[in-house]
């Protein structure tokens, strides 16, 4: 972990203050370490009720740009919540393989899809 950082359930506190500076800071101090918080990050999400909150989870699990977070992407493609989707849609052309863009051109998010 880089010098400076928080910690992932410090981080999440803050993503959850009513101030809307701490919750960028939050946000912005867990980007750089989203792969290595990917696990916690996927189980949070499961469990988060504020919507805000599961987009920004989601956010971060598609920035970390993980195989291991294919699964969990392909399942939220799936989601009724356009937000949710937009994120997957995003995770999945990010992991850039064979089997993300065989999944989003089945779902109908093909490269020059603009469904969303």
């Amino acid at each position: 972990m880089k010098p400076g950082f928080r910690g992932y359930d410090e981080c999440l506190a803050l993503m959850r203050k009513h101030d809307p500076q701490l919750r960028e800071d939050g946000f912005h101090q867990l980007l750089p370490h989203a792969t290595e918080c990917l696990d916690s990050l996927m189980r949070d999400f499961v469990h988060e009720t504020d919507h805000g909150l599961r987009c920004w989870l989601l956010e971060l699990v598609a920035e970390a740009r993980s195989p291991r977070a294919f699964a969990f992407l392909t399942e939220q493609l799936a989601s009724s919540d356009e937000s949710l989707r937009g994120w997957a849609v995003h995770g999945l052309r990010a992991l850039d393989t064979p089997d993300a863009r065989k999944v989003l051109f089945e779902a109908g998010f093909g490269k020059n899809a603009t469904r969303t």
